[in-house]
């Protein structure tokens, strides 16, 4: 296993940067996610661990080996493709033995170590069967396979569950949980799904225009996001955002869509000035709760969109023009275009500087 480290990556194509000032350590043995939207950056990071693509300032550390300078085939690492990449007129076995062959390993070690790396992922049976004979999900197994039965360094997946329908891709999801727990391998894992990223890492990276948003563990990135990007990238649905102003500072109190937000709520108050610009109030759909009963200090509002999703409901709900999505429970009667109340819980709203976009409160 190894430790990665960046120091001050930078990668550009000609004259367009794709990476940006990249300061980083991957720990031993972690399951580390760069996880953001499409063309971010996060599969060329990918690349570059793997020796695929140079760097263009910066160093990149295994341990304390500097391995700017060598080649793929030195770094030993191994790379699970969304594609799979499988030898279609080769056999399971055969796929999963490959570089082992490459490596001019005995026919009897080659034989042990298919059949353990074979038994691991539940392919003991499908051994002699050709790729187009598998699922989507069985064939990215074998392509786990292939990859593990190096014993590499450092493992690279670049969104390997993306072909994958929703249900094998959870399957897939806790088949790579387990695994990892298993081997502690050092892994590195891209994917533009925020949940993906959620449920399998130990710490994410959200990556937007080459550069790291925020790097922590999920909870941490959930309940505390960076930055208004970061809060509304992580989370499905996305964080509702509503514009907000200061009131006063002493005591506190910010306006938020007509109702007052006081110093009650802040276990720190954020560091607001007296010509404070805007601010942005962001709470999360699952905090807020929409029923058709009038509680005291409940908010108005009219609904919009409702959406069954088991044993819950969206809700999109219109309030003083601003519209949110809320839940309300499975079966509540709620319509569009009737009036109904949200409870909005200040104590889960996170508050942001409008002009920075950085988050103030919680701290």
């Amino acid at each position: 296993m190894a430790e990665i480290k960046f120091e001050n990556v930078i990668k550009r194509f000609r004259d367009v940067s794709i990476i940006e000032d990249l300061t980083i350590v991957i720990n031993d043995g972690e399951f580390f996610t760069f996880v953001g939207p499409s063309g971010c950056g996060k599969s060329t990071i990918l690349n570059i661990i793997a020796g695929l693509e140079p760097v263009t300032d910066g160093k990149i550390y295994f341990d304390d080996t500097l391995v700017n300078d060598l080649s793929p085939r030195d770094r030993d690492v191994a790379m699970v493709f969304q594609s799979y990449a499988l030898y279609p007129h080769m056999s399971v076995y055969e796929n999963i033995a490959f570089p082992l062959r490459m490596k001019k390993v005995q026919q009897k070690t080659i034989d042990e170590e298919v059949k353990r790396i074979a038994s691991l992922l539940g392919l003991g049976d499908m051994l002699q069967r050709k790729p187009k004979e598998l699922s989507g999900g069985q064939r990215q197994r074998v392509a786990l396979g292939r990859a593990l039965i190096r014993k590499p360094e450092v493992f690279l997946m670049d969104e390997p569950l993306s072909n994958l329908d929703a249900r094998l891709r959870i399957e897939m999801r806790a088949e790579l949980k387990k695994l990892h727990h298993e081997l502690k391998i050092t892994t590195v894992y891209v994917t533009h799904d925020q949940a993906e990223a959620m449920s399998l890492s130990e710490r994410i990276a959200v990556i937007y225009q080459g550069r790291i948003q925020q790097c922590g563990t999920p909870l941490e990135v959930y309940t505390k996001p960076a930055n208004i990007f970061v809060g509304g990238f992580i989370g499905s649905p996305p964080m509702n955002f509503i514009k907000g102003t200061v009131k006063s500072l002493e005591p506190l109190q910010i306006d938020c869509n007509g109702i007052t937000l006081s110093t009650i709520i802040f276990s720190r108050p954020p560091l607001l000035k007296g010509d404070e610009g805007g601010l942005i109030i962001g709470i999360r759909p699952e905090d807020i709760v929409v029923s058709e009963r009038k509680p005291e200090g409940k908010v108005k509002v009219f609904i919009s969109l409702v959406e069954p999703a088991g044993s819950f409901n969206w809700v999109d709900v219109i309030w003083n023009d601003i519209e949110m999505k809320c839940t309300a429970r499975a079966g509540s009667d709620l319509r569009e275009g009737k009036e109904a109340f949200v409870d909005f819980p200040e104590d889960k709203v996170i508050v942001f500087d409008e002009k920075s976009g950085k988050r103030l409160f919680p701290d």
